[in-house]
């Protein structure tokens, strides 16, 4: 299928490991132009090098999105690079640290973080012909999984926001929505560190997983892909649950 989003230009924060790259990835393949951000300069260069290889531009810079500064900059940079923004994925997050200063780490990269991107970006998506604003949610913010944590809340927070922002931003000609991945096994990653050492626990819940495994970020950023793309044009206010059946709730 072809998503005709060829030529389009991307922002993906945390693009190089993860649900991130496999976005960046995945819009790349479809000839998307893409800049993305991390922490690690040398885990951007290398992403950057790879993106490149498939033939579209690709841009990128280190960036910590708590900073809001460096955040905006990086935006500016990345429009002038691309030559304009058509899609941006929030899908940087702050972890799931303990106590207060967990709360805060939550609060300013996936809150306050996805709140400035979407800010710092709106201007460039009102000009183009296939707007759309993602944010990577989880299934964690729909049920209790684990405990009262701020990971949970804070992504709870997001999806109130992206449904009024639909509200907000439609008239725009600017869509947004979520996607809330379950459990989602990426080698290296939290579910790759909690096989290894709290293997009762990953096997309980893939136990609770009706397909009987774990996902994989590429099945996560094939439907990102195709929420970026016109295919999707009359797609807006939604929150995609892609979990294998993980979170037991009806959805109406």
């Amino acid at each position: 299928m072809d998503l005709r989003i060829k030529g389009q230009k991307a922002l993906i924060t945390g693009g190089t490991k993860g649900i991130g790259r496999a976005i960046a990835d995945a819009l790349a393949d479809e000839g998307s132009n893409v800049s993305i951000c991390a922490r690690n300069e040398d885990e951007v260069n290398a992403a950057v090098e790879a993106l490149s290889a498939k033939g579209v531009t690709a841009f990128g810079q280190s960036v910590d999105i708590g900073d809001g500064e460096a955040l905006a900059a990086w935006i500016s940079a990345s429009a002038e690079a691309l030559g304009g923004i058509d899609t941006i994925v929030a899908n940087v997050s702050g972890g799931n640290a303990p106590g207060e200063a967990g709360w805060r780490a939550n609060f300013e990269h996936d809150v306050l973080g996805t709140i400035r991107l979407v800010e710092g970006s709106t201007e460039y998506l009102e000009n183009s012909e296939n707007a759309s604003v993602l944010i990577i949610s989880t299934t964690a913010a729909l049920e209790k999984f684990i405990g009262a944590g701020a990971y949970n809340a804070m992504k709870a927070a997001l999806l109130n926001y992206s449904g009024a922002l639909a509200q907000d931003l439609g008239p725009k000609g600017i869509r947004v929505n979520a996607i809330c991945p379950g459990p989602i096994f990426i080698e290296g990653g939290a579910w790759d560190n909690i096989k290894q050492n709290m293997t009762a626990f990953y096997e309980a819940t893939v136990a609770e997983i009706p397909v009987g495994r774990m996902g994989s970020a590429s099945e996560i950023a094939a439907q990102a892909a195709l929420l970026a793309s016109p295919l999707a044009g009359y797609t807006t206010g939604t929150n995609i649950v892609i979990d294998g059946g993980f979170t037991k709730r009806i959805q109406y």
